[in-house]
């Protein structure tokens, strides 16, 4: 095969179960590929780590032309985005910069670090759950609940009605998939108005009755006067609490999955459980929840050997990049939980757009993991099913045995 025969198809049969032989195939013959629908997909570490510390922006006025799948959306910009186009995950710098930064008066590292008993009683009580019943879905007795709960009690958002909330979440999370069908292009935006009239209510409600919470933190939050504006408000919030716990769902299942399958590395973690935060890093680079990434260039980028020209809609493959053998050595396709430069994986981003949730994400799982390992060190994987999705991946159900 070469560059000019090889054709990169995430919607090939089987890809989202394991896209990775594909990964290391647009590595090797194509590592900057100029796809027929009108983007570049870039894969080797060393371009997609430049790629992320270099600025390029998010909004999409940007674009010198609209790749193919979005032909037919109008206009390149905010409006056609979810929670409008005014959460942080869409907007650059300078507005960006002032999001951020109200955001993170709330939103501490000591604000999270205060959750850490909260969340070590919660993985406990699931894990007794598991092992009373001898067998469970990991998904539904832990990945899913633990983040939702941390995440609801961390904003101040009452945990009532979560089937309809993890419906309506994961329908809007599909928006981050490429190349919805018009079908479900309409669903995602149903289920937008729907989450933003929810969170709006809740933003009312929270003016009325502050709490010690980043929801209320939100709204009294000022800069030199600068505040966030209604929709702002419930844009961020929205944002944060889909972020808080959909990705980290995936990386909770798709951790317990990966060290179920490496059984010595299971019960090392058992053993050794101050290996855990090493072992956090090396989790999420063998297999990170969020595969891909979006900029659009700023100015030409060099990239894999080809010049990809200013005004382009790039997407960088996370996943390919954390595999790359030439960064991480012929055992890149190995979970090894000591590799000492896990540290490097580049799964929360880097630069303007590095994930606000990292601290929280980390937490969790270096609560869960080495608990989970210690308390079932013999453990076997019964069945799992994947979520179909390309980008935000992971486990739809993740069936074990204990006993």
């Amino acid at each position: 095969m070469s560059s000019a025969t090889f054709t990169f198809n995430p919607f090939a049969e089987g890809f989202s179960d394991d896209p990775y032989p594909h990964y290391a195939e647009l590595r090797a013959f194509a590592p900057a590929y100029e796809h027929p629908l009108g983007f570049w997909i870039i894969s080797r570490y060393a371009d997609v780590s430049r790629f992320q510390k270099a600025g390029h922006p998010v909004e999409e006025r940007h674009l010198a032309r609209l790749p193919g799948w979005r032909g037919d959306s109008g206009t390149p910009g905010r409006g056609d985005r979810p929670m409008r186009g005014l959460s942080m995950l869409d907007q650059d710098p300078p507005n960006h910069t002032r999001l951020r930064r109200l955001v993170t008066k709330a939103f501490t590292r000591n604000a999270v670090e205060a959750l850490r008993l909260r969340v070590e009683a919660l993985v406990d009580e699931a894990l007794s759950r598991i092992a009373e019943a001898g067998q469970a879905d990991v998904v539904t007795e832990l990945a899913f609940p633990i983040p939702f709960t941390v995440i609801s009690e961390l904003l101040g958002i009452p945990i009532t009605g979560q089937a309809r909330l993890r419906e309506l979440i994961g329908t809007l999370a599909r928006s981050l998939e490429p190349m919805p069908d018009p079908g479900l292009r309409a669903a995602i935006r149903a289920a937008d108005e729907e989450l933003l009239s929810i969170v709006a209510d809740l933003a009312r409600w929270k003016r009325a009755h502050p709490g010690d919470d980043v929801f209320s933190g939100l709204i009294s939050a000022a800069d030199d006067g600068d505040v966030l504006t209604e929709e702002e408000l419930v844009a961020q919030v929205m944002f944060l609490y889909i972020a808080g716990h959909e990705t980290t769902v995936n990386f909770l299942a798709g951790g317990i999955l990966a060290l179920l399958r490496h059984p010595d590395q299971l019960r090392m973690l058992g053993e050794r459980p101050e290996l855990a935060p090493n072992a956090v890093e090396e989790l999420l680079r063998y297999d990170t929840s969020v595969q891909l990434m979006r900029r659009i260039t700023a100015e030409p980028l060099a990239a894999g050997g080809e010049e990809i020209p200013a005004g382009s809609w790039v997407v960088a493959a996370l996943a390919a990049a954390n595999r790359d053998p030439d960064f991480w050595g012929p055992d890149a396709d190995t979970l090894r939980l000591g590799r000492p430069n896990a540290h490097m994986n580049i799964s929360f981003g880097a630069g303007v757009h590095h994930c606000l949730g990292a601290p929280l994400a980390r937490l969790e799982g270096g609560v869960t993991f080495p608990r989970f390992a210690r308390r079932f060190p013999a453990a076997v994987v019964r069945d799992v099913q994947w979520n179909g999705r390309i980008n935000i991946r992971g486990p739809a159900r993740l069936s074990i045995d204990v006993r």
